[in-house]
């Protein structure tokens, strides 16, 4: 797991030395505290800074910038002195958990490999199949790679679900590209600016969706998409993988689903316990990180390394008990941590720091202090259950749309359009803000759900922003939603309920805010997080699994809890979802609600911006428990403290 980043001039004059290479690469040294080095092309056209978190092959020979020509001599930073014959270079942050696989295949076509790492996976997978290795890969990737033969080239690519970032901007024919966003604004000379776009979709959805970011002139690189610039400034973005369901997927039954499941998660669990520096678990308590351990354990000769963390004072939502007991059963090596609602605001520079851009979910603050665990005892990657939910339908507000669409909403759609338009006029008087916005969804034939964190409606954001940022722009539901909703009936007609939701959730929420808080948290600790549950055949069979056997007769996560059934205690798989120390709804209070209120009421950019009674009205509802606003008030709590930093270029109140 590593830091990257890069340089590759099309048709503007770069500039580029191997210090402003080290210097971005450096505001990302918490990905990697254990080595760092640069390559620049002989011409200066192309250049690759890198910070490493070793996890595979702790010697030199994992040193990148790698080449075909071998990698340079670790500690010497720059790649000075690389071997001779060197056409191809990368640079790699992620883990290819088939690359001894791939190795055995390689090296019988004639590939020479200089190393154990992972990385020469990609570098001879390219000499031998170009563009399409990534399709051969098998893990979580982000990676560029140079190549000098023939039409000069930089090829870039992010994995199948999203779970590794990379960012890139073209600075006037000169194309960077980084891990994180504030490498590149290292390199950029002019301040950074908000994208008024992307803030009135991160109202709706809690982060902005990809390709755009919330700095202007900032992208992110879709999952499974590559993107190739050539020298004379041309370039192709390509999709290479779909959430679909595998092409040989066919009919089977319960009993044969259950027995398929089951193999294809030790097989992922075991692939991704590939390491050679200790490895443990995220635990709650719940079916998701239970499995984990449970499965881990089987392949282990030693104790597995467990981690759990709770809020002090917040009952509703501690798991400590059930992670405890979890640990006892599979006799795992178990610590745990308690944060203090003071502790949970001080952290909050720490945590915009590391966003980069703002992700309105405060599970971030208990993601970075388990992580920070972890790194402490010694453990440098560790398993977490991210995706099981969204794969599985384990939400129950998935069940409660699936039931509420099916009974309700459905039938509501079918009446002729007059009554449907009256019905809408009517329901702000006598229905709740939230029913009353399903009754203007359905009277305007619109989609039901919208997403798994969605905080402001269109009619909410007409009214709170107020000074055009964001207005006039197309609205969430027609360029996020609809439009996905779209692509997938095109792909997949006539798909369930419960099927069009998780493809949605696929493509925007995990990626972009549940994969984000989990890689932005634990990089930030130099913790290095593992998905077995988002392994793409895992997702590739899942997907295919019926609506009718994940939520069955009120049981969410049906399927996934029979294959658990036998392996962990029938009380873990039985109690009510509990969620990741619960979410805004119950962290929002008390200091962190103070927090939260200082923060909007010193806004030196929010006035301006926002109609300020409606925001401190919110606030002072929540207070009083007139209603609960958590989720708003902490997306517009982070988004003023993201200003602050990132924008405006001032400190975040500790």
């Amino acid at each position: 797991m590593c830091g990257i980043c890069g340089v590759f001039e099309t048709t503007g004059r770069a500039n580029t030395t191997e210090e402003r290479l080290r210097a971005m690469a450096d505001t990302m040294v918490h990905r990697g505290p254990d080595d760092w080095g640069t390559y620049l092309s002989p011409e200066r056209r192309a250049g690759f800074g890198f910070r490493r978190l070793s996890i595979v092959d702790l010697s030199p020979d994992g040193h990148q910038p790698m080449s075909n020509g071998g990698c340079v001599q670790a500690g010497l930073g720059a790649a000075k002195g690389a071997r001779e014959g060197a056409t191809v270079w990368v640079v790699f942050n992620g883990e290819i958990y088939n690359h001894a696989s791939l190795r055995q295949e390689l090296e019988k076509r004639g590939h020479v490999y200089r190393s154990r790492t992972d990385t020469e996976a990609i570098i001879h997978g390219y000499e031998e199949w170009g563009e399409e290795v990534v399709g051969r890969l098998r893990g979580m990737f982000a990676f560029a790679v140079y190549d000098r033969r023939g039409e000069e080239r930089l090829f870039i690519a992010r994995d199948r679900l999203g779970i590794k970032p990379l960012y890139y901007a073209d600075e006037g024919g000169v194309f960077l590209f980084a891990s994180e966003i504030k490498a590149l604004l290292q390199w950029q000379a002019t301040a950074a600016e908000m994208d008024g776009e992307a803030l009135w979709h991160y109202l709706s959805l809690s982060t902005s969706p990809a390709p755009r970011t919330m700095f202007k002139g900032i992208s992110k690189l879709r999952p499974g998409n590559t993107l190739t610039l050539y020298a004379n400034g041309r370039s192709e973005m390509r999709q290479y993988w779909e959430a679909l369901p595998a092409p040989d997927a066919a009919d089977s039954s319960e009993e044969e689903t259950v027995k398929r499941l089951k193999e294809l998660l030790r097989e992922s669990i075991r692939l991704r316990m590939m390491s050679d520096v200790p490895f443990g678990v995220f635990v709650s308590g719940g079916v998701d990180s239970s499995l984990n351990v449970a499965l881990m354990s089987e392949l282990m000769d030693r104790p597995v390394d467990t981690f759990s963390v709770a809020i002090q004072g917040d009952t509703a939502s501690n798991e400590l008990s059930q992670a405890r007991a979890v640990a006892q059963r599979f006799k795992a090596n178990h610590h745990e941590v308690v944060i203090t609602p003071q502790q949970f605001v001080e952290t909050m520079p720490l945590v915009v720091h590391h966003q980069d851009e703002p992700l309105a979910d405060p599970v971030c603050v208990p993601l970075y202090h388990v992580s920070k665990l972890a790194r402490d005892s010694g453990t440098i990657v560790v398993q977490v259950g991210e995706g099981a939910d969204e794969l599985f339908a384990g939400y129950a507000g998935y069940a409660q749309m699936a039931d509420f669409h099916r009974r309700m909403y459905g039938p509501f759609m079918s009446l002729p359009g007059w009554v449907k338009r009256r019905a809408a006029a009517l329901a702000p008087a006598v229905l709740a803000a939230r029913r009353a916005e399903y009754v203007r969804r359905a009277a305007e034939g619109e989609e039901l759900f919208w997403g798994g964190a969605l905080t402001f409606s269109e009619r909410d954001k007409e009214r709170l922003v107020t000074n055009g940022s964001g207005k006039g722009h197309v609205s969430t539901y027609t360029s996020v939603v609809a439009q996905t909703y779209g692509i997938f009936d095109s792909l997949r007609p006539g798909s369930s309920f419960l099927d069009r939701v998780i493809y949605l959730e696929l493509k925007h929420r995990l990626p972009e805010l549940l994969l984000m808080r989990v890689d932005k948290m634990s990089m930030a600790a130099s913790v290095e997080a593992r998905v077995p549950y988002l392994d793409h055949e895992l997702v590739q069979f899942a997907l295919g699994i019926p609506a009718s056997l994940k939520y069955r007769q009120g049981q969410t996560k049906y399927i996934l809890k029979k294959a658990a059934r036998g392996i962990v205690p029938d009380a873990v798989i039985d109690r009510p979802k509990t969620g990741f120390c619960g979410s805004a709804r119950n962290m929002v209070s008390g200091p962190v609600l103070d927090y939260a209120e200082r923060a909007l009421n010193e806004s030196a950019w929010l006035p301006s911006a926002m109609n300020m009674s409606m925001v401190l009205g919110l606030v002072q509802e929540h207070r009083t428990g007139r209603a609960d606003h958590g989720p708003a008030i902490w997306s517009l709590a982070n988004l003023e403290l993201w200003h602050r930093y990132w924008i405006e270029r001032r400190p975040v109140p500790a």
